[in-house]
């Protein structure tokens, strides 16, 4: 094994797949709510879902966890699984589509490098929905170090991006 070893810049995270106590909630809240599309179902038992066509970003499964309870907020595991937004108004729409549906938010926050809404599944997983500023404007330390922050996330703002309400293209 070699010391000097650093993971590609290029390496990134494939999927995740949550173990669920009710699939067709499960479905509701991440393709009815978030908008993922169903890409297979194997069953009553598991489904993947993905945006833009992809084989899955996250996989949903009973296998193990059929009508079990809600996941512990104590209990070691999942803490969140983070899903990324290419702009700010793609964020601002599903701020808007969560308030539409009246879904509860957890936590809004301002990292400087970026914003994000965090919320709570049905089964009790942690989801961050964020999206990245451009990295040429993320806070630095004088000696170039990132210098993160987290502030309350001014929703209203947010929600001013979106130019006339209506879903984007």
């Amino acid at each position: 094994m070699h010391d000097s070893y650093v993971i590609p810049a290029q390496t990134r995270i494939g999927h995740v797949h949550l173990k669920v106590a009710d699939l067709e909630r499960a479905l509701a809240f991440y393709c009815g709510v978030l908008g993922f599309e169903l890409t297979m179902r194997y069953g009553e038992q598991a489904a993947f879902v993905s945006a833009g066509g992809y084989h899955h970003h996250i996989g949903l499964n009973t296998w193990h966890s059929k009508d079990a309870p809600k996941a512990s907020p104590q209990g070691v595991g999942l803490y969140h699984l983070a899903i990324v937004y290419p702009a700010r108004q793609d964020l601002a729409f599903i701020y808007q589509r969560l308030r539409a549906a009246a879904y509860p938010l957890t936590g809004a926050s301002d990292h400087g490098v970026s914003e994000a809404l965090y919320l709570d599944d049905p089964d009790g997983n942690g989801v961050e929905l964020y999206w990245d500023r451009p990295r040429e404007l993320w806070p630095q330390q004088a000696d170039g170090a990132l210098d993160m922050y987290t502030i309350p996330l001014d929703l209203g703002g947010l929600l001013a991006t979106l130019d006339d309400g209506q879903p984007l293209t």
